[in-house]
């Protein structure tokens, strides 16, 4: 019993390590090695510049604006508002704006985020097509950066680098987890390809978007289409995409499993990229940072039986016990004691803690068959 209790603690123990720092380090070795450089060059390709939206008369107009200020040539840029049955003044507001070159794009009936995208796509005039949710703005010459990687030739698409802002326009609790996945996907697109796009703001060729589907997760899966057709995705530090924090925690909770419930549709029906011998490294990057870090709480939860086994053991088991113990004793503090949530002691182990029973919930779902097409915007 204890022979089996201490495999699964040291594997459950390995395989969370690897998943947040294992996996990291192989890219940095491989980055190290035979690191791809994107050749980034001023290019003006032109542009349609898709903004998918539902019931947004509070914030469609501010997103316009900022839109409508970016540096780029306005002969190469189309701007399509695609409005996935919007009830509200959404409709109005944007064709308030038809002198100025925006266009409406607007679906009576409800049907998702990736059926408007679908339909947007379909009258896309522009050789790149840079998708961004209303909530996030860019920088005046941020959509300049986006296309640049687009001068060389293997790029399929492009993920802005988020930055997350809290109320008061500081790095908000989230933070520290953003800069992480930041830097993560700094290594992927120096080893070979990003494995996910920033959903809220992202730029592909127009080939890569031909197969959409309206009901599977578009960030991802443009990833996915781009490596089948040869290409690779990367991600451009100074195509900064600027959005605040979510100021309904509860919404951003449903956010986070709806993520992953859709981040799961889109990997199960694509496992054929799991064939290392056909599509080489991307598949280990797949492997890693997808299914594994999905399997994270699985292993959370094996540690801590089996080190409940151990107890008395041996004095290593006991230490781990109780260094388990306390982070995650720091983590319920923070979702108690809101005014704690700044100590780093108490921000990193809430937000872990967070991250990984939301998709523990979100497996859960998918699991029981659910599958998430429609969405409710996260207010920020």
């Amino acid at each position: 019993m204890y022979t089996m209790a201490e495999m699964l603690l040291i594997g459950s123990v390995f395989f969370i390590f690897f998943a947040y720092f294992g996996y990291p380090m192989t890219l940095f070795l491989l980055a190290w090695v035979r690191g791809r450089d994107v050749k980034r060059t001023a290019v003006l390709p032109s542009i349609t510049f898709i903004v998918t939206v539902h019931n947004e008369e509070t914030r469609i107009k501010d997103k316009l604006e900022n839109t409508l200020s970016l540096d780029y040539p306005k002969d190469r840029l189309q701007i399509l508002v695609a409005s996935d049955g919007s009830s509200d003044r959404t409709n109005d507001i944007v064709r308030d704006h038809r002198n100025q070159g925006v266009a409406l794009l607007e679906m009576p009936d409800r049907r998702g985020k990736e059926s408007a995208q679908k339909e947007a796509v379909t009258s896309a005039t522009g050789e790149i097509i840079v998708f961004s949710d209303v909530a996030t703005t860019m920088e005046p010459g941020g959509l300049r950066q986006l296309v640049s990687s687009f001068a060389d030739p293997t790029v399929g698409c492009v993920s802005s680098e988020d930055r997350l802002l809290g109320r008061d326009g500081k790095p908000s609790g989230e933070g520290l987890y953003v800069r992480y996945e930041m830097w993560l996907r700094a290594l992927e697109s120096r080893a070979s390809s990003l494995v996910g796009l920033s959903g809220s703001l992202f730029a592909a060729r127009k080939e890569v978007c031909q197969d959409f589907s309206g009901d599977m997760q578009s960030d991802f899966r443009t990833v996915l289409n781009s490596v089948k057709m040869g290409l690779r995705g990367v991600s451009d530090p100074l195509a900064l995409g600027l959005y605040q924090d979510a100021a309904d925690q509860k919404r951003e909770w449903d956010r986070k499993i709806r993520t992953v419930v859709r981040g799961l549709t889109v990997f199960f029906r694509h496992v054929e990229l799991l064939n290392v011998f056909q599509y080489g490294l991307f598949s280990y990057q797949l492997f890693c940072h997808k299914l594994l870090r999905w399997s994270v709480p699985f292993f959370l939860i094996l540690a801590l039986a089996s080190n409940l086994v151990l107890i008395g053991h041996f004095l290593i088991y006991d230490v781990l016990l109780l260094l388990q113990i306390s982070f995650y004793g720091f983590g319920i503090l923070g979702l108690l004691r809101p005014k704690m949530q700044d100590m780093i002691v108490v921000k990193v182990p809430m937000y872990f803690l967070a991250v990984n029973a939301s998709i523990l919930f979100a497996w859960g779902r998918y699991l029981s068959g659910q599958r998430i097409i429609t969405w409710a915007p996260t207010r920020r």
